[in-house]
């Protein structure tokens, strides 16, 4: 059992609970974790880089001249990569680096990711996260208040325009609906902020038990 502490927005705590390994797991599984890793980079990569090869040049493919008795070093046609203005040698063409995983595939590796966080102490749980007005100072308060220094992410249980605009300008600060969150997002940040509701959700309740 993981004993997890749950503060209110003042960084006191008013009461833990007790997660069973099992309800994400029961182990970290490092190679599916680098799996959804490296797919989650990859999706993020923008293939649109191109450059025109020689098909592609405005030119004759006529030989400029005979190969040999003209003292000149024996070339093809002008859109050639050796000459100016020819096509690009090996050019670059548009192409997709995406990666695909099932989604048991990637449900897996995100509670791994999960249960690392939480046996690395990263996990901080707060009763609540709501404001009047979006205001980026009170935001920022809480996170001194609950000892968050450093890259955070925010699970909360729905969208919240309040805590979305709140956030927006906190570096290293990111907010995200607890049903989007995957494996690579949560590795990208030093520690997570859940409020109760998003982590109850996200976590078999029969495997929590409230103190």
């Amino acid at each position: 059992m993981i004993n997890l502490a749950v503060y209110n927005k003042d960084g006191q705590e008013i009461e833990s609970l007790k997660v069973d390994e099992a309800a994400l797991g029961g182990s970290v599984r490092y190679p599916l974790l680098k799996q959804a890793i490296v797919m989650y980079h990859a999706n993020k990569r923008v293939g649109t880089a191109a450059t025109k090869s020689r098909s592609m040049v405005a030119g004759s493919d006529k030989k400029l001249f005979r190969q040999k008795g003209t003292g000149n070093a024996r070339v093809g046609n002008i859109r050639t990569g050796k000459r100016v203005g020819g096509g690009v040698t090996f050019a670059k063409s548009t192409r997709d680096f995406g990666k695909r995983m099932p989604k048991k595939q990637k449900r897996l590796a995100r509670d791994s990711a999960l249960l690392a966080k939480l046996l690395s102490n990263n996990v901080v749980v707060v009763d609540e996260l709501s404001f009047e007005k979006p205001r980026t100072n009170d935001f920022i308060n809480v996170l001194d208040k609950l000892n968050i220094d450093r890259g955070c992410l925010v699970a909360i249980s729905a969208a919240d325009t309040n805590v979305y605009k709140s956030a927006q300008n906190v570096p290293r600060v990111a907010v995200m609906p607890v049903n989007e969150l995957n494996a690579g997002e949560i590795c990208r940040y030093r520690k997570m902020l859940f409020t109760k509701k998003a982590f109850l959700s996200i976590i078999d309740k029969d495997q929590v038990r409230e103190n």
